[in-house]
């Protein structure tokens, strides 16, 4: 059982420094979110990105420029400090990877909360499925594929996919539960055949941590929130920041 019960404890921990680490399996039945900040110069075309790519971007709130209260969603959240981990990218680029943000806030950035399949993990266990990155304790393996996004300005680029294995009925019944969450990415994009959405090796995720594929499983791909991060890459913002992969924002929303 998760250590922290609500999205406002993990908050709590993370803004004191205790948790430092993915938030997969923490505070069960609250909605968690990726986050993408930019100047306010590249939000618009950022949000028509969203738009045009609601399965990997579903989005939760936006915030008006220079708030770091996501007010709609979790209007007692700090978005500088309540993160396990942020990375900051320049020109494209990771240079940082701090505990908060404070010292880097603009009063022009604005904030983009995007819905996490982390959400709909607790369903699954519910429905009595076996969720192996939970399962052993480390981050879901997520991987770029070769399914472009559709392109919006300055942004395009890869869909990212996360995976999880199942036995082939189980699968069904994930496609099934993880349906019922448009907004954390809905069901899968893909069952089965990793080469045929461009993925040659699973043992080498390009984002989080391998998991084995058992007996008798095949993998199974959802959208996943880093697509963003591999969008700014291509884009080359002078300044961006996100989540560390993995390293969910815990909103107030039920999930």
């Amino acid at each position: 059982m998760s250590r922290y019960l609500t999205g406002r404890e993990v908050r709590d921990a993370c803004r004191e420094g205790q948790w430092t680490m993915p938030t997969c399996g923490l505070a069960p039945g609250f909605a968690q979110a990726n986050l993408v900040i930019l100047p306010a110069d590249w939000a618009f075309d950022f949000l028509l990105f969203c738009q045009r790519n609601p399965q990997p971007c579903p989005l939760l709130e936006v915030t008006s420029p220079g708030s770091w209260t996501p007010s709609l969603t979790t209007p007692t959240a700090d978005l500088r400090t309540d993160l396990p981990g942020y990375r900051v990218w320049k020109a494209g680029e990771l240079v940082e990877e701090p505990a908060d943000i404070r010292h880097l806030w603009r009063e022009d950035f604005v904030s983009f909360l995007i819905g996490c399949s982390f959400t709909f993990e607790h369903a699954l266990l519910a429905a009595g499925l076996s969720v192996r990155h939970v399962e052993l304790g480390c981050n879901v393996p997520m991987y770029r594929t070769n399914m472009p996004c559709q392109s919006a300005g300055q942004f395009s680029g890869p869909l990212v996919v996360s995976m999880r294995p199942f036995k082939p009925a189980d699968a069904i019944r994930a496609v099934q539960v993880s349906a019922a969450f448009p907004g954390s990415h809905g069901p899968p994009v893909h069952l089965g055949d990793p080469a045929q959405i461009g993925i040659a090796d699973l043992s080498r995720p390009d984002y989080g941590d391998a998991v084995p594929l058992r007996a008798g499983e095949i993998p199974v791909f959802w959208a996943c929130g880093v697509t963003p991060q591999a969008a700014l890459q291509q884009a080359r913002p002078p300044l961006a920041i996100t989540h560390r992969p993995g390293c969910m924002f815990l909103t107030d929303l039920p999930g």
